[in-house]
């Protein structure tokens, strides 16, 4: 790997730091859906449609600047029951707000770490199973296998894939080569 152009990452301390000290370039950004995930945490079942709905209208604005607005109008209706959500929404936004700076066929890509989360698992799995291994390049081939096999299974396109290439190639033309 030569460049990364967006890093969406959960909130593993240290993890946006060292990807900027290898990347420079890299923008990081939190991951929305664990943000949302790690908010509700703190939500009542009975409340969490609502507050959920009110969190979507955060992430869903098409400018920082109405993302911020909407961030207020949250915390005026929800602090006094829910404080430590607006709370973790300021200190995080400033990795949050890279989003915003982005067309909307590259946020709907680079919004959530799912997809690397499953295949994560799945690696996750094959080292659970195994209680050792006898060499390192034992474990670097069960792992080029096990992707392998994973890329084999990933027949799900990401959704207007084409579109967000347009944009990437656009954003990012003197750092993209596209083959």
């Amino acid at each position: 790997m030569q460049d990364i152009f967006i890093a969406c990452v959960d909130g593993l301390k240290g993890f946006p730091d060292a990807i900027e000290a290898v990347f420079p370039k890299a923008v990081v950004q939190l991951c929305i859906v664990h943000m949302v995930r790690h908010s509700l945490n703190y939500v009542s079942c009975k409340r969490r449609k609502e507050v959920a709905a009110d969190l979507r209208r955060i992430y869903t604005a098409t400018t920082a600047e109405e993302a911020e607005l909407m961030l207020a109008e949250f915390e005026a209706r929800w602090d006094a029951e829910y404080l430590p959500i607006g709370q973790s929404w300021r200190r995080s936004w400033s990795r949050l707000t890279p989003f915003f700076d982005y067309p909307p066929e590259i946020r709907k890509v680079i919004y959530t770490t799912n997809a690397i989360e499953s295949v994560n698992m799945s690696l996750r799995k094959l080292t659970k199973n195994r209680g050792s291994f006898p060499s390192d390049e034992a474990l670097t081939k069960l792992f080029y296998l096990a992707l392998r096999n994973i890329s084999q299974k990933w027949t799900m396109p990401i959704h207007d894939w084409k579109a967000a290439l347009t944009r990437f190639t656009i954003q990012f033309g003197d750092r993209i080569s596209v083959n």
